[in-house]
Parts: C-alpha cells; sequence; structure tokens
C-alpha cells in the first residue's frame, strides 16, 4: 500500500511542475502592465524633470518589489540578435518594442544606445526652465519624444524625428546620430542564429513558485494587500457553503440512488428519476434569481429567507444572533448549489449498484438466506462506491473555487465572486493563485480517489 502510495506522489511531482509552468506563462501573457498601473495611483502627472525621476524610481520600486527585475526563467533559448539583459527593461511596453526592433535590425548595442538616446533627450527637454517650455512647438516635440519608446516602424520613426527636431530648445543631434548608426549597422541575419543564457537560480519563476510552497502568493495588483489574506478571507465562505453542499447531496443522493436500483422499472422510480432530471436541467442562475424574487421580498408575501449579503450583524453581537443571521443568509445558496448534484450523483449510484447486484457473489448472499438488507448495504453498497469515489477526487477542487454563479447572485464574497471580481479587475496575481490553488486540490482529490480504489479493492495495488 505504501509502495502504490508512494508512486502516486512521484507521478504528481511533475504534473505539478508542468501546471505551475502553464501558470506562470499566462500570467506574463495577461493583457495589460502591473507595474504600470500600480505606479500610476503613486506617481502623478509627469510635467518635469523632478517627475519624471519621481515616476521612473516608483516604478524600479514597484518591479523590484513584484520580482519583475529578473530573468522570467532559469534559463532562455533565443537568437544571437537578443541580449541576456533585456529583462533589465523594467518597462513591459517599451521592452516589447524593443523586441521589435531586434526583430528588424539585430544589433543590440545600436539598438540599446538609440533607446538611451530617447531616454537623455526626453529627461534633457524636462530639465530646461519653465521660460523655455511654452511653446506649441516644444509640447508637441515632448509628446512625440515620448512616443517614440512605442514606435519601431522607420517611415514612423523618422516623422516622428523630423517633428521633434523643429523644436529648437531640443539638441536632437545624439538622437539623430543613435538612429542612423542603428539603421546603418543593421545585422537582421543574427535573428536565426540561436543562443542559450543561463541565469540560475535567482528568477521570477524560481522565487514565485518557492514562496507559493510556503504560502506566501504575493500581493493584490489592486489594493496591495496579500493574496493569502484575500484567499482567507473568501475561503471560510466558500468552505461553508460547499461542505453543506457536497453532504446534502450524498446523504439524499445515495439512498436514492440504492434504492432506485433495488426497485428497477417501478412507477416511484421512474417519477423520481423524471423528478430528479427535472431539477437538474435547470439553470442556477434562473432558479437563484426567481428564489431571490419571490422568497426574500415581502411584494409576493413569502419572505421567508434572508436577501443577498450574509447580514449586517457587528462583530461583537451574540453568537446565537449571528448563527441565525447567518444561517437565514445561507439556505438559499446551498440549496442552489445541492439540487443539481442530485439526479447525478444518484443516477451513478443507482447503475453501479444495478451491475453489482447482478454479479453472482450477490445471488449466492440472497440463496444463503441473508436479509435483503444485509445484501444490499454489506455486499453490495462496498463494491458499488466506485463511481461515488470518482466524483469524490472531482468534488475537492470545488470546495476552494466555489460558485462563480451562486456567490455572484447572493453577493456572498466566497472565492468564486473573489475570482470573478479578480478577472474583472485585472488583478493577475490573485487569479493565478486560486487557478494554482484549484490545480493542487485536483491532484489531491485524483490522489485521494486513487487511494480509496485500493482501499476498496486490493486488486487494484497489483
Amino acid at each position: 500500500m505504501w509502495w502504490y502510495f508512494l508512486k502516486r506522489i512521484l507521478i504528481f511531482i511533475p504534473i505539478f511542475f508542468i501546471i505551475s509552468l502553464i501558470a506562470f506563462g499566462l500570467s506574463h501573457l495577461a493583457p495589460g502592465d502591473p507595474v504600470s498601473d500600480l505606479a500610476e495611483v503613486r506617481s502623478a502627472k509627469v510635467t518635469s524633470f523632478v517627475d519624471l525621476e519621481n515616476r521612473d524610481r516608483i516604478y524600479r520600486g514597484i518591479a523590484t518589489e513584484l520580482n519583475l527585475d529578473k530573468p522570467p526563467f532559469y534559463f532562455a533559448v533565443t537568437t544571437q540578435a537578443y541580449p541576456d539583459t533585456l529583462y533589465r527593461i523594467l518597462r513591459e511596453d517599451h521592452r516589447t518594442n524593443l523586441k521589435k526592433l531586434i526583430a528588424q535590425h539585430g544589433n543590440w548595442v545600436a539598438i540599446e544606445a538609440y533607446y538611451n538616446a530617447i531616454k537623455t533627450a526626453e529627461r534633457t527637454a524636462l530639465a530646461m526652465p519653465d521660460s523655455l517650455k511654452g511653446s506649441e512647438e516644444f509640447t508637441r516635440a515632448r509628446n512625440e519624444l515620448s512616443s517614440l519608446y512605442l514606435v519601431d516602424k522607420n517611415q514612423q520613426i523618422q516623422a516622428k524625428l523630423a517633428i521633434i527636431q523643429q523644436a529648437k530648445q531640443i539638441d536632437t543631434q545624439p538622437l539623430l546620430a543613435a538612429y542612423d548608426t542603428m539603421m546603418a549597422t543593421a545585422t537582421p541575419q543574427k535573428n536565426w542564429l540561436p543562443k542559450i543564457y543561463w541565469y540560475g537560480w535567482n528568477n521570477q519563476y524560481h522565487q514565485w513558485i518557492s514562496r507559493f510552497l510556503i504560502g506566501d502568493f504575493g500581493i493584490s495588483l489592486r489594493d496591495y494587500r496579500p493574496v493569502a489574506d484575500k484567499i482567507k478571507d473568501g475561503l471560510r465562505w466558500t468552505l461553508l457553503l460547499s461542505i453543506f453542499a457536497v453532504v446534502l447531496a450524498y446523504l439524499i443522493a445515495v439512498p436514492i440512488g440504492v434504492w432506485a436500483a433495488v426497485h428497477s422499472g417501478s412507477t416511484l422510480e421512474r417519477f423520481i428519476t423524471v423528478f430528479l432530471f427535472g431539477l437538474y436541467s435547470l439553470p442556477t442562475f434562473w432558479i437563484a434569481t426567481i428564489l431571490l424574487i419571490f422568497f426574500t421580498t415581502p411584494i409576493y408575501g413569502m419572505n421567508w429567507f434572508a436577501s443577498i449579503g450574509l447580514g449586517n450583524l457587528p462583530s461583537d453581537a451574540p453568537f446565537w444572533a449571528i448563527f441565525w443571521e447567518r444561517a437565514s443568509h445561507l439556505v438559499l445558496p446551498i440549496f442552489c448549489m445541492t439540487y443539481p448534484s442530485l439526479a447525478f450523483i444518484a443516477r451513478q449510484m443507482r447503475g453501479s449498484m444495478q451491475e453489482v447486484l447482478q454479479q453472482p457473489y450477490i445471488v449466492t448472499a440472497k440463496a444463503k438466506g441473508l436479509s435483503m438488507k444485509k445484501v444490499i448495504w454489506k455486499h453490495a453498497f462496498r463494491n458499488a462506491l466506485f463511481p461515488l469515489i470518482t466524483m469524490l477526487g472531482a468534488v475537492i477542487p470545488s470546495l476552494i473555487a466555489g460558485s462563480v454563479i451562486i456567490e455572484s447572485v447572493f453577493e456572498i464574497n466566497g472565492m468564486g465572486k473573489l475570482l470573478l471580481d479578480a478577472i474583472y479587475m485585472r488583478d493577475w496575481t490573485l487569479v493565478y493563485a486560486i487557478l494554482m490553488l484549484g490545480a493542487i486540490l485536483t491532484m489531491i482529490g485524483i490522489l485521494i480517489a486513487d487511494l480509496l480504489y485500493a482501499l476498496f479493492d486490493p486488486r487494484i495495488r497489483f
């Protein structure tokens, strides 16, 4: 048994590594620049050299805090046109444009000199006295100068350089010389020659996965709170809803499935099957909305339950007052999370039980004079559990993922609503932390299912 368990654990290690790579890669492909979003909150409009230095300092500080000042991975497979220090260009939009220039020209030394010439010209322009900044030509030239960071087409660059030259206050000679050098020394053939760079352990992925394994999921890109704290706040309500819903679903559906297998073909069995599948076919968002409208508002005379949210009682209120307040808000969400599972679990249990009841050892048990109750629950039920074990492995991830629809409709701040809000606000640190936790729980669920298979049927261990 222990060797079987050890083999299963060893299988999950590479799977976890692959999932973490996918999650990490997707987080880097997500739209937007998280550092820019946070920097915009902290820095004011850039109108002077001091403002520019302050904005850059803030940007560098946030990028360092988010570990974005390190190479992405342990190594990089690229071409000879690319340098091994491109990750040091912290602004994502600047780095993207530099990659386009490298793809066209291939001479990084000249491209870097051109990029630095843009920065020097911008800082020189902003450092000028205010008396020289008032003209319309200067304002237009400064705007065009800032936009050079994001332009890679030669015609567009030349057009912008022509506009910048019209402002006599700006010395454009170093910038023009750097651009001419970049064009004259182009070596695009380097883009066809492969090269591998090794960065070692001090990289973004290693820092991220190392912290993740000890429970440090980073900080939120929206409110700067630790992601672990936000997950902890949402997890308690999701666990409460999910555990109650799962336990109720199994307690109701398993006996129904067993009874349906024993009384297969009867009128009552057919009626119950049709009724459960009717419930299963009803969309949860529609049922949740109907329940909110009819059973929580006095207009229909059936305001039996509390409406959305979890109540407004203070934390120092009496325990039983808080208990009944919370319970009145959770009854309808738990019902909406329970009823769709009843038909599926009951059907799986019925099919598995029917198959077992036809086995020769069941016929032998009946022939020995054992009671039907003992035949069903002692001999048949244990061997009919395999579909339930499979479903149990799939249930475990839902305990943390929550129900996005139900939690959103009833305004319950669980993991489902937390994930939905994070996607809307592009809080990718939180989104991919929840993704990784869901993946880990999925593997744990599969592992538990495998162990239960081996426990109930020793043949599986071999």
